[in-house]
């Protein structure tokens, strides 16, 4: 994709890397200035500012270091919605193998948690080198969509198992009621995570341009609902846009950066438009326009 995978905040990693760190280290990007004390390598005085100021002051610059992926899957049996291999678990499979390779290929660490009934299930903790992405890929491609969703619980679940920051991205099509999101979403942001939140929706659960008497299946197991669209048609279409409100807005209250994507829409597209508006140097460049 040529595209980098940057955090929107500091990380913290244990080798050094690409990505912003709340640590000062000694890379090239100048952070602040800070007075000498005793021990303090002499090599980082700023000499220019001692002349003016007869004082002793030392640069201190941000450290690079590596990011953490850990990416959030929901396999409740709703994703399995779509044609065979067109489902919207394979979607959401094709864009955390697309960020995983991406992040291992620029020495960042990935993890992959599948969320099912009761939570997590057979989780990859987070680690880098290529041997660990053969194993996240294989975990990816093993994902089945079954049984009721607990995203919730599986959020609250990874924000105690994940030991540092990292950027963890929650893929789900959040058929749930919305509200209970905001806790869990506040718990990862709690542990200073950078959390991203795609929403996959098919195009006609937006649209819901039916045209007939329809059968409508719960694929989570509830039951069956046969109904007329041009009789509920316009009430289901306020209900949904609700609903799609109630989750932005939580996502924005919880300083989560929200994606709401229509399965329609290509994967490398939905990725692309991602990795553009986190990459700094574009953010500058559109700062600039104009």
């Amino acid at each position: 994709m040529g595209l980098p995978l940057d955090a929107r905040h500091a990380m913290l990693g244990n080798v050094s890397g690409r990505h912003r760190s709340p640590v000062r280290g000694s890379s090239l990007e100048f952070a602040e200035y800070r007075e000498y004390v005793p021990g303090d390598d002499t090599r980082r005085l700023d000499w220019r500012t001692w002349g003016r100021s007869d004082r002793y002051y030392i640069k201190e610059y941000e450290a690079d270091t590596n990011l953490r992926l850990c990416v959030i899957i929901d396999t409740s049996g709703s994703m399995g919605y779509g044609d065979e291999g067109e489902t919207r678990l394979d979607y959401a499979r094709q864009m955390a193998g697309t960020l995983a390779y991406l992040a291992a290929h620029q020495g960042d660490a990935v993890g992959i948690f599948p969320a099912g009934k009761g939570g997590l299930h057979q989780e990859v903790p987070a680690r880098r080198g290529p041997v660990h992405l053969g194993v996240a890929m294989d975990r990816l491609a093993s994902l089945e969509a079954k049984g009721e969703t607990d995203l919730v619980g599986a959020i609250h679940e990874a924000a105690e198992k994940i030991p540092q920051r990292a950027l963890v991205l929650i893929i789900s099509d959040l058929l749930f009621q919305p509200e209970p999101l905001k806790e869990a979403l506040q718990h990862l942001r709690f542990r200073k995570h950078d959390v991203a939140l795609f929403h996959l929706l098919d195009r006609q659960e937006v649209d819901f341009e039916f045209d007939r008497p329809t059968r409508f299946v719960d694929l989570e197991g509830g039951p069956s609902l046969l109904a007329d669209p041009v009789l509920i048609g316009k009430k289901y279409r306020e209900a949904v846009g609700g609903y799609l409100r109630e989750v932005s807005a939580l996502c924005s209250q919880t300083g989560t950066d929200y994606h709401r994507v229509t399965t329609d829409v290509s994967y490398d597209q939905t990725l692309a438009k991602f990795l553009l508006g986190r990459n700094p140097r574009t953010k500058k460049t559109a700062g600039n326009v104009g």
